[in-house]
């Protein structure tokens, strides 16, 4: 999309001029760009939750939330929840969702219509393009208030309806997530579970699932025993689509994801970027030490995933385990500036080593990529990480950057500068409503290739 309307009145072609920090051509006319706006959605999108308490709803919506965020659409998710609590300070009991309690539902009443002010005023002045609305949603009148809403706003709205029968899930549910719950602070596991089945128990008397007679005329994926069946309906553009996509291949089996980079290499030792170039004997001893620590994890149907690059190759024969090539987990390709020093690219391109420390995300190098390209790129290697169990990705720094950034929710801004040093393992386990993380040394001594953030005065 172009943001460009002062140009409109004049029919004639613009002359065409290279974003130096993009390598995008854009219009220009007097000297001045035309500024451009990403954006992957023709209007905005609000996302729906439906379902009753302990179905994981909001377990999908900080995924999505995160993965939307991560594949470059602004997203913020807005917990009705969250807006209760702030309200009430102190809740006391299931008496609260009582569907006779006029005072409880005159005050969810009010979280919710304040929440929906904050959707609009993310998505129509703030320039969000997706708003996940993360609430029980559960009567069809309280959706068809939410679907006036959006059309009054020009949003289109999709719903996500999350169906669980299954006690053992909706058990392991309440003990690993709302125990944790500020409501439940003061009580002990017996009684916060007693009351949040009472509460569930609220909800059940009028819960009118999505119906597919009834609802035809509406976009959304049912998620039937967390995965088990989906009924997708009337999906109508392609964020819609990728939601879909993402949703169907998400799982929640327990399992361990390790990242780690490639033994050191040759061109590490020289202080290089890119290139293919072998391990170094530090690189190689690296590579025994990875095959001692992965064998004593003992670890149930392990993937070993490389790129097609040299090093990450020769770290994975190490190994003595099957292993995979993916041409995606090739590390950047710094185009022009391909194994050469920071200080020879600083001499030789001082223009382009300016550019990118002002915006290291969105910096393309001249013929190469940049850290969004390379997002992009990851797309795939990351919803197939989501769809398996245990994996072992032995990859480069930019890639393991992009790939930590995902799983720990970082920013544009802070991907480029997370940490991720030769010779260490990560080991990441989901959690509740996010990823621990445990950072493993190896002990094998290695150069230093982080290069922090400068400071600009």
């Amino acid at each position: 999309m172009l943001d460009n309307e002062e140009f409109m009145l004049d029919t004639s072609p613009r002359e065409l001029t290279q974003n130096p920090l993009k390598k995008i051509w854009m219009p220009c006319k007097n000297g001045h760009i035309a500024q451009r706006r990403v954006c992957m959605t023709n209007c905005p999108t609000l996302i729906v939750t439906v379902g009753l308490p302990a179905r994981g709803k909001t377990y999908i919506s900080k995924k999505l939330t995160r993965y939307l965020n991560w594949i470059g659409v602004p997203t913020k998710e807005f917990n009705v929840g969250q807006y209760r609590r702030e309200c009430l300070k102190i809740y006391k009991s299931f008496e609260f969702f009582r569907p006779d309690n006029e005072e409880g539902l005159k005050i969810r009443r009010q979280c919710a219509l304040a929440a929906l002010n904050d959707v609009r005023q993310y998505l129509s002045v703030e320039g969000g393009q997706v708003a996940v609305f993360d609430a029980t949603n559960t009567t069809r009148e309280r959706r068809g208030t939410i679907v006036k809403f959006a059309e009054q706003n020009g949003f289109k709205v999709f719903f996500v309806e999350s169906v669980c029968e299954d006690p053992d899930v909706i058990a392991q549910n309440i003990v690993q997530v709302k125990l944790g719950s500020p409501d439940y602070i003061h009580c002990n596991t017996e009684e916060a579970i007693e009351d949040f089945m009472k509460r569930i128990k609220c909800y059940e008397s009028s819960y009118q699932p999505l119906d597919e007679v009834l609802d035809r005329d509406l976009s959304y994926i049912k998620i039937i025993d967390v995965g088990c069946r989906y009924l997708v309906n009337r999906v109508l553009d392609h964020v819609q689509s990728r939601i879909v996509y993402y949703l169907m291949n998400i799982h929640i089996t327990p399992r361990s994801i390790y990242l780690c980079r490639h033994g050191e290499s040759d061109l590490n030792i020289k202080g290089r970027i890119g290139g293919d170039s072998g391990l170094s004997p530090r690189g190689r001893e690296y590579a025994k030490s990875l095959r001692k620590f992965i064998q004593d994890q003992n670890i149930n149907d392990l993937k070993v995933w490389t790129s097609q690059m040299k090093r990450t190759i020769q770290t994975a024969e190490s190994l003595g385990v099957p292993y995979e090539q993916w041409k995606s987990l090739n590390e950047i390709n710094a185009g022009v500036c391909e194994e050469m020093m920071y200080e020879e690219i600083q001499e030789n391109y001082p223009l382009e080593f300016a550019l990118r420390d002002q915006d290291k995300y969105r910096y393309r190098y001249p013929k190469g990529e940049s850290y969004e390209d390379l997002v992009q790129r990851l797309e795939p290697v990351m919803m197939e990480l989501e769809r398996q169990e245990n994996v072992l990705v032995v990859c480069h720094q930019a890639v393991m950057r992009c790939l930590l950034a995902y799983f720990l929710d970082k920013t544009a801004e802070e991907l480029p500068y997370l940490k991720c040093p030769l010779h260490t393992v990560l080991k990441l386990t989901p959690v509740a409503y996010g990823c621990k993380v445990e950072s493993v040394c190896l002990g094998v001594d290695s150069v230093n290739t982080h290069r922090d953030r400068p400071e600009f005065i």
